[in-house]
């Protein structure tokens, strides 16, 4: 396990926090997404359900998805075991939990946002302001 060997002793690690996948879900392209709950970071996931659909970008670049609440940033990452999967971080590192009761319900609150349709803007220059984090989890702009 990663929290055993690479990142063992690391100081991001939150020592109450344990690895758990969190509300994975099919998308209507039959991809997957779901939060990563893991002692160093909490990270949106989209992973491949098919390779038909599939984005074929190199690891590193950043690309879209599409969800109800908004666009949002993801990475591309390949991992010798995953494949190519994306991801989006949402908190790393892990310190301002307290507990894993805390870090689960705010990845299942990240989950329930992503199909939150957005409030309409009341004025233009709202309208163009992009989604943040921040907003996405409900902590502001």
């Amino acid at each position: 396990m990663v929290a055993d060997t690479r990142m063992a002793g690391l100081p991001i690690l939150n020592p109450a926090l344990q690895v758990q996948a969190i509300g994975f879900r099919r998308m209507a392209a039959g991809h997957w997404v779901g939060a990563m709950l893991t002692p160093w970071s909490l990270n949106l996931l989209c992973l491949p359900g098919q390779t038909e659909g599939w984005p074929t970008d190199s690891p590193g670049a950043k690309l879209d998805w599409h969800f109800a609440s908004g666009d949002y940033e993801f990475t591309v990452t390949d991992d010798p075991q995953l494949g190519t999967f994306h991801l989006c971080s949402l908190f790393s590192p892990m310190s301002e939990f307290d507990s894993h009761e805390q870090a689960r319900l705010t990845a299942e609150a990240a989950m329930a946002t992503l199909d939150a349709p957005q409030a309409l803007p009341h004025s233009k220059q709202a309208a163009e302001v992009p989604p943040s984090r921040r907003r996405f989890l409900g902590l502001g702009t």
